[in-house]
């Protein structure tokens, strides 16, 4: 089972849905905010190109890191995107293995492609946001996964509203099933034990989507990430010139707290890519600038 063209499409799909949600996002810092940075120049995105540390010293993939730091409306956000390969490790295929995906023991070559974003925002009002979309194969077996989910530390009925139906707008064509399937699944997902309570207001989720038929996959893939800025760029549009006070922004960093202690504890992308040698920095993107803890 190659599928060198079902990848290449995949993995070119990826970076084009990269590069217009970095333009939005450009486009959104051009716009009028508030706060001490509202007179600053609008934050811009640096690019870094990431390498993933192979086996044997030989090549193994790679991609591009894109982040803005200290924007007018972002604080901080970063826009990954990869295409790596290689062999995995035994603990991640163990992990795999657990999970049902066929042929570890045998061949534990894979290839992977995928982009992924978090935006944490200076604003207290607007929300943070997680997305990302990912094709993974082996030879013996293909799927996608992905989602995003939104969250905010000062909660919106409107802006949760807004999010989830856009969600379920773009999936209902695909089966009026799947988004009630994926948004219990984002609920699930996203939850942190310990502290007895989701890190937001949820979403959409899938991990090892494989129905037997790779374009319907693709195509529902697709529209996952073809929803987000319709759910997600509007809600910043009408919260960046919202006034907020020290004790909204205290709010904030306790609630990135959450974020941080569910990437770091549970979120199994991270765990994924620093067990299979990707650049740590770019796994570890998605942490807040700064948190507080109670």
């Amino acid at each position: 089972m190659d599928f060198t063209k079902e990848k290449q499409r995949a993995s070119a799909w990826f970076w084009q849905l990269r590069d217009e949600i970095v333009a939005a996002f450009e486009a959104l810092e051009d716009s009028h905010a508030v706060g001490p940075l509202s007179e600053a120049a609008p934050g811009r995105f640096e690019m870094t190109e990431t390498r993933r540390a192979s086996e044997d010293g030989g090549d193994a993939g790679g991609g591009l890191m894109s982040v803005m730091r200290g924007g007018r409306v972002f604080e901080k956000v970063g826009v990954n995107v990869s295409e790596v390969h290689g062999h995995l490790g035994e603990a991640a295929q163990r992990a795999m293995a657990a999970r049902g995906v066929p042929g570890m023991a045998d061949d534990p070559a894979f290839w992977a492609s995928g982009i992924s974003l978090v935006a944490h925002m200076q604003n207290p009002h607007c929300p943070a946001v997680h997305m990302n979309t990912r094709m993974f194969w082996t030879p013996h077996a293909w799927w996608f996964g992905g989602g995003s989910d939104l969250n905010p530390c000062i909660e919106y009925a409107e802006d949760t509203a807004h999010f989830h139906q856009t969600q379920q707008a773009y999936l209902d064509p695909h089966g009026t099933g799947i988004y009630p399937e994926l948004k219990a699944w984002a609920d699930e997902y996203f939850y942190i034990p310990h502290r007895g309570r989701a890190r937001g207001v949820g979403g959409i989720f899938m991990d090892d989507r494989n129905s037997g038929d790779w374009r319907a996959d693709f195509a529902l893939t697709q529209d996952i990430g073809r929803a987000f800025l319709p759910a997600f760029a509007p809600l910043i549009e009408t919260r960046r010139v919202q006034d907020w006070s020290d004790a909204d922004k205290d709010a904030q960093l306790v609630h990135r707290g959450l974020y941080a202690e569910y990437n770091l504890v549970y979120d199994r992308g991270t765990k994924f890519g620093l067990a299979t040698g990707h650049d740590a920095n770019a796994v570890l993107m998605s942490l807040p600038p700064m948190a507080k803890w109670i």
